[in-house]
């Protein structure tokens, strides 16, 4: 189909020569919507109706079974959680979106340097504006574009709205073993977004599995949070223990976290569909200090306002200074820390 200039929902849309005409339906807008996504920098793009997940009677045992741990925000809002028609009144349409967090080789830290490390996803900016912003880029361009009028509300991970499940019925990834969106070609070092609208666009199959008789990510999960295959206690995370977990980690995972100070890609790192992916094309997501390795004796002195100063427009900043510091600790006793970063 050629690249739309305008579209009239009602009537007609026209390409840039002017020379094409034909009736715009859900199934057009679904070649636009992508072709949005892709203008405004998203790597991948999706469609899925707006309509109840099909798992929502397994989140709900997860979190009654204590498998989210301290979170707590899990448990509020489930209603929205698991259906996106209730985030916006007459939500047709649930656009996914993903934007890719891989980055080059990081540079090797100096041999005797003591060195934490952080998950990838946190290496540049904050990703929430950022995704965010693009969302309500996209949203615009429709706007300028489409005769139908339409509501729309962009999510990221802080809304209510379980996304991993929207994702793979938008064919963006199938959910993996280790419970990541996986995509064959973008693997799963990607963001995802959400505009729920309530334009009708035609949807995408769901994706399909493709984690065959691997069990790589459950091997290499040094805490065993990866309980069976697709099953996660987030409890025993060195994700969730590092940057959820207030308070004392006790002492039997304390010696599985190794030199994880924020996150874990552990996982993922072994997965062989993160072998060779693109890089992330978002500027903003560059890499910058204090990722990906910093220096653990320099973190324990941090006051404050260097903690502020550090992580400014940081993710990083999803976990406070004092639990910072916690993890630098551990990381100290536990002898690692001296090699470069994954």
């Amino acid at each position: 189909m050629p690249r739309l200039s305008s579209i009239r929902t009602t009537a007609v849309c026209i390409d840039a020569s002017g020379g094409y005409h034909a009736c715009v339906g859900p199934q057009q807008l679904n070649v636009y919507v992508k072709e949005v996504a892709e203008s405004v920098g998203f790597d991948a793009c999706g469609i899925a109706r707006a309509e109840p997940i099909g798992r929502a009677d397994y989140l709900r045992a997860w979190i009654n079974a204590g498998k989210a741990g301290s979170m707590e925000y899990l448990h509020r809002h489930f209603g929205k959680r698991s259906n996106p028609q209730l985030l916006l009144d007459g939500a047709k349409t649930v656009i996914v979106v993903a934007l890719m967090y891989e980055q080059p080789p990081p540079p090797i830290p100096p041999k005797k340097s003591t060195t934490g490390r952080i998950a990838k996803y946190a290496w540049g900016d904050d990703y929430h504006p950022i995704v965010k912003s693009k969302l309500h880029e996209m949203a615009d361009r429709m706007r300028a574009d489409l005769d139908e009028r339409f509501d729309s509300k962009a999510c990221v991970d802080t809304a209510p709205l379980v996304e991993r499940e929207v994702a793979a019925s938008a064919g963006i990834g199938w959910i993996a073993k280790n419970t990541l969106v996986l995509d064959a070609r973008l693997g799963s070092y990607f963001f995802l977004g959400e505009l729920v609208t309530t334009l009708e666009v035609a949807p995408d199959a769901p994706a399909v599995d493709h984690c065959g008789s691997c069990t790589a990510c459950l091997d290499a999960c040094p805490t065993e949070a990866l309980i069976a295959p697709y099953q996660m206690d987030a409890s025993r995370c060195i994700s969730y223990l590092t940057i959820e977990h207030r308070g004392d980690i006790s002492r039997p995972f304390q010696e599985k976290l190794g030199d994880w100070i924020f996150g874990c890609d552990e996982c993922q790192a072994v997965c062989p569909h993160n072998s060779s992916v693109p890089v992330t094309r978002a500027p903003g997501l560059a890499l910058r200090p204090p990722a990906p390795a910093p220096r653990l004796e320099e973190l324990l002195t941090w006051s404050v306002e260097e903690y502020r100063t550090q992580l400014k427009r940081s993710a990083i900043r999803r976990a406070t200074l004092d639990m910072l510091k916690r993890n630098a600790r551990i990381a100290l006793r536990s002898g690692a820390g001296s090699g470069p970063p994954s």
